[in-house]
């Protein structure tokens, strides 16, 4: 279920939509955004099935004119740790002009007929900011076939912060619409805020 908007109400009524956890959810985000007016913002929760466990988690995205805002609840049975089930809630708020890239993967449906407009699959939002990097190393090396020298190593670094994935399959067609908004909308801010 994802819901998209840009009042600070809707946000607030999206989250309760969810039923997951609203009070907790809409207390931490609120915290986080603070007095500043939402301008966009995307709910969407994911249930995941863990061997004899339904675990559900909600990542709450929020656009402000100068932050982007994620929240991630996650529920967790009972533990070692805890006699009792427990979420745990996190935030982080990253100035807009901090983010680096904002990716979006989109898969058709058969492509050789794809017409401008028609609503991808699946979606998948990338967003990089710095916090987490991916390094991909492999062995360097050169032309020649016969050679057994050392070239040392060559790689890439990915900036691969939050990747949310929204399907029409598991989330609905509005889900997918509403990803793709708030996806558009984050990409118009970042370039605004340089």
């Amino acid at each position: 279920m994802a819901k998209i908007g840009t009042t600070t109400q809707g946000l607030r009524t999206a989250i309760e939509r969810s039923g997951y956890y609203p009070a907790l959810v809409a207390e931490a985000v609120e915290a986080a955004v603070g007095g500043e007016p939402v301008s966009s913002f995307l709910v969407h929760q994911e249930t995941t099935f863990d061997a004899n466990e339904v675990r559900r988690h909600v990542t709450v995205l929020v656009l402000t004119a100068t932050r982007f805002i994620v929240s991630h609840t996650d529920e967790q049975a009972a533990d070692s740790s805890s006699p009792v089930p427990y979420a745990t809630t996190s935030t982080e708020s990253v100035r807009l002009e901090r983010i680096s890239s904002v990716v979006l993967s989109r898969v058709v449906a058969n492509p050789e007929s794809y017409q401008p407009g028609t609503l991808p699959r699946e979606v998948v939002l990338t967003i990089g900011w710095g916090a987490v990097s991916r390094v991909d190393l492999e062995p360097a090396a050169c032309g020649d076939p016969n050679c057994e020298a050392d070239h040392g190593y060559t790689g890439s670094t990915t900036a691969d912060d939050l990747s949310l994935r929204v399907s029409e399959a598991g989330d609905g067609p509005d889900t997918v619409r509403q990803a793709l908004h708030f996806a558009q909308s984050l990409s118009e801010a970042t370039v605004a805020a340089r």
